[in-house]
């Protein structure tokens, strides 16, 4: 198969298949990349589930009804019309579910570029940049890295102002994104609570990152002390559980994910804050603002350097190959899979 893309029915995603496509070539200004090593978790889920509300579906287009889900991971530049971009070139980045991808550089420096295609000019810049790819821990970049700078944007937008709390209470404890955010927070002077199911208690517990976990049945158990909520499994139950808990006490209720594909639904009366969604290109906009050239960048880096050392600990690599093995990998996460494993998926 000479070029692919693996689409999945927009409207019921376990319909997932591969179709070969004419295998591109550039035009001027173009470059097309060949998509080598791509991560696959819950947070692809994430993307299709949002797709239409966040406008994930339109990065990467496909045929009416279907979608191709945006993943990360690396990919080597194998054609070129472009000033500055050589075949040959490796890059970091959000990537399609596919074998090549045409992108159209711009901003060419340091071995890295932005994607200007006309499709992409008016969604979030931060998932239209290639970064020169960094050799070190491959796995890890592909399976945490964009992970965790949610998870190091959440606890700044968490910290940067609104009502005060004295306690952060993070749902789907036992996922990556949730629990990037409570190490982050280590520092923040609040107590950081995870709420998991009880079969991912023992590891919830032993990742060492939360100051309390508990099982959801447990939602008793937290203090009525003014708590920001943080969402990411998505379950309508637990919102009200909690809801019904602390009351005018919950000061914060932000969606950050929909692990339990509870989507935005409606929970119905509740006291205490109303459910915001948050969405990580609004905090990084505004920090590029606050911090000035290269300070997100730099911060993000020396987080991520403390974190990844730890994060290896906390995965079992599972290792896929080819459109098969990529398409395994999303019908395996689709359904679920436990908390120490980590698709990943090479392509070339």
């Amino acid at each position: 198969m000479g070029a692919w893309d693996l689409t999945v029915d927009r409207s019921d995603l376990r319909n997932a298949r591969v179709e070969e496509v004419p295998v591109p070539e550039p035009a001027d200004g173009e470059a097309v990349l060949r998509v080598d090593r791509v991560g696959m978790t819950a947070n692809n889920v994430t993307y299709a589930l949002l797709g239409d509300v966040l406008g994930y579906w339109r990065f990467f287009p496909a045929p009416e009804g279907r979608g191709r889900v945006p993943l990360w991971g690396f990919a080597e530049v194998v054609a070129s019309r472009a000033d500055g971009v050589a075949v040959g070139d490796r890059v970091y980045g959000y990537l399609p579910p596919s074998s090549h991808l045409v992108v159209q550089p711009a901003h060419v420096r340091d071995g890295g570029f932005r994607d200007a295609a006309p499709h992409r000019a008016e969604l979030p810049a931060v998932y239209n940049a290639y970064a020169a790819a960094d050799p070190e821990l491959p796995d890890l970049q592909v399976l945490y890295r964009p992970l965790f700078m949610t998870s190091f944007v959440l606890a700044d937008w968490l910290t940067d102002g609104g009502p005060p709390v004295e306690q952060v209470v993070l749902s789907s404890a036992s996922s990556k994104t949730a629990y990037g955010t409570a190490w982050c927070l280590r520092e923040a002077g609040v107590e950081v609570v995870g709420l998991t199911s009880p079969g991912n208690l023992a590891f919830t517990s032993g990742l060492g990152t939360y100051d309390r976990v508990l099982a959801y049945d447990d939602v008793p158990q937290l203090p009525a002390a003014a708590t920001a909520y943080v969402d990411v499994a998505g379950s309508v139950p637990l919102r009200q559980a909690l809801h019904r808990h602390l009351g005018a006490q919950l000061v914060r209720d932000v969606v950050v994910g929909i692990a339990q594909g509870q989507p935005g639904a409606d929970a119905g009366p509740l006291e205490g804050a109303r459910p915001t969604m948050f969405f990580a290109p609004d905090q990084i906009a505004k920090r590029a603002q606050d911090w000035g050239p290269g300070g997100v960048d730099a911060r993000f880096a020396a987080a991520w350097a403390a974190f990844a050392p730890q994060a290896a600990q906390w995965v079992d690599v599972v290792e896929g190959a080819g459109p098969e093995g990529l398409q395994h990998a999303w019908l395996a996460v689709h359904e679920g899979v436990g908390p120490r494993v980590g698709h990943v998926v090479v392509l070339s």
